[in-house]
């Protein structure tokens, strides 16, 4: 059922998904229409029938959608209700690294030595560089879900 349902969570449906998930009420086909900008009720209603059937959403007696199960998305995890790239995670990890670097060696810039603030530079810049190609990866990642987002629009 794993791939079963990766196989569904991808392009429009995915984000149909993603938006019930951050909307936390039963959302309709109007409401994903108008909030993704799809060309008309019945390709959403398409979409959430996909979600519907491989058991992520479920319809109330008025029609509407809401979220069964949540589920792990490859690449992503979830923030509550948001969705973040793995890579973002690491962005802040390298982040806090950064700042801590910074503070120490603003802490022991008067009595150390001049070797001590060149290695300390050397790690500013890796931890630096490594912060920003994460940042940069966890931007793509999102822009990639946004297409996804701006491609239903074309459906």
């Amino acid at each position: 059922m794993t791939n079963d349902v990766n196989e569904v969570l991808e392009g429009t449906t995915l984000s149909v998904y993603v938006y019930a998930v951050k909307e936390g009420k039963p959302v309709g086909p109007r409401d994903v229409m108008r909030g993704l900008n799809l060309g008309s009720p019945s390709v959403a209603y398409r979409h959430l029938q996909k979600l519907e059937d491989a058991k992520l959403l479920m319809k109330n007696e008025y029609g509407e959608y809401f979220l069964k199960k949540k589920r792990k998305i490859n690449g992503y995890r979830w923030l509550g209700r948001r969705l973040l790239p793995n890579s973002m995670y690491y962005f802040y990890f390298f982040l806090g690294l950064f700042i801590t670097e910074i503070l120490v060696l603003a802490y022991h810039f008067r009595v150390e030595t001049y070797e001590f603030k060149v290695f300390f530079a050397l790690g500013l810049s890796i931890t630096g560089i490594a912060m920003v190609l994460f940042l940069k990866e966890a931007l793509s990642s999102s822009k990639r879900l946004g297409k996804t987002k701006a491609r239903s629009k074309e459906e």
